[in-house]
């Protein structure tokens, strides 16, 4: 009876290790989940939303690792990622923080914000007003304007804005950095991205830690954990399984 009790914990015990393995392999090759804390991507993304992030998008780095082992330096299986592409990456001010922004600026660009218009190599950037959009609990004011932005290579997002006259609506010019990305949030006016170089600045290639890619979850925060009769409720069913761009 013992041998065969030790025989059927060795072997739950080695589906257990496969499990793991299998799963750390799909994080660390395939795809890894994040959840948005803020609501600088809004209206791209939510508060509350989880997304997948492909990890063999832009290839391989020290980050793609569980906490970014300095095992190699730079990329393997290397790519760039597209301008318009929303990208998780490591904060280059302490190379652990998870990013999550929309790639704006290749390198060599030159990038700028004039009034609110994202210029790129000093040609504004197309925006078309939507409309006015209610503001989140505790934002700023009672209306945002929402405007659908046309970047150079035609890829088109939603954007907010609460003015034009805002501490990051006009900056200088930025030229990108060979090897370096620049990134913007699409809430404009609440977001703290490459414009503030002493926070953010350019994103260095090895920093991405790859494109989001859908939602696989999302809710509102209106319930609790344990308030399971309320989840039904708090669930945005409508964005499960959208994809980001």
């Amino acid at each position: 009876m013992s041998k065969k009790r030790s025989g059927v914990f060795g072997e739950t015990l080695r589906t257990v290790i496969y499990a793991v393995l299998i799963a750390l392999g799909i994080r660390i090759f395939a795809y890894e989940p994040f959840n948005i804390p803020s609501g600088s991507m809004i209206p791209t993304l939510l508060i509350g939303d989880y997304l997948f992030v492909s990890k063999f998008s832009y290839g391989y780095s020290r980050y793609s690792l569980p906490l970014g082992l300095p095992i190699f330096d730079g990329r393997i299986l290397s790519d760039e990622p597209e301008r318009g592409d929303v990208v998780v990456f490591k904060l280059p001010k302490d190379n652990s923080t998870d990013y999550i922004k929309r790639i704006v600026g290749l390198p060599g660009d030159e990038i700028q914000v004039i009034g609110g218009i994202l210029h790129v190599n000093g040609k504004a950037v197309k925006r078309e007003l939507v409309g006015e959009v209610d503001a989140p609990r505790g934002g700023y004011g009672s209306k945002l304007k929402e405007y659908i932005e046309t970047l150079p290579n035609g890829l088109q997002h939603r954007i907010w804005e609460v003015s034009d006259r805002g501490s990051l609506d006009n900056t200088p010019v930025y030229a990108v950095p060979a090897g370096h990305y620049f990134a913007m949030g699409d809430n404009r006016d609440s977001s703290q991205d490459s414009r503030v170089l002493s926070a953010v600045g350019y994103v260095p290639h090895e920093n991405l830690v790859g494109r989001a890619e859908f939602l696989f979850f999302s809710h509102d925060g209106s319930a609790a954990i344990w308030e399971f009769w309320r989840w039904p409720g708090a669930i945005r069913f409508g964005r499960i399984g959208d994809g980001i761009g």
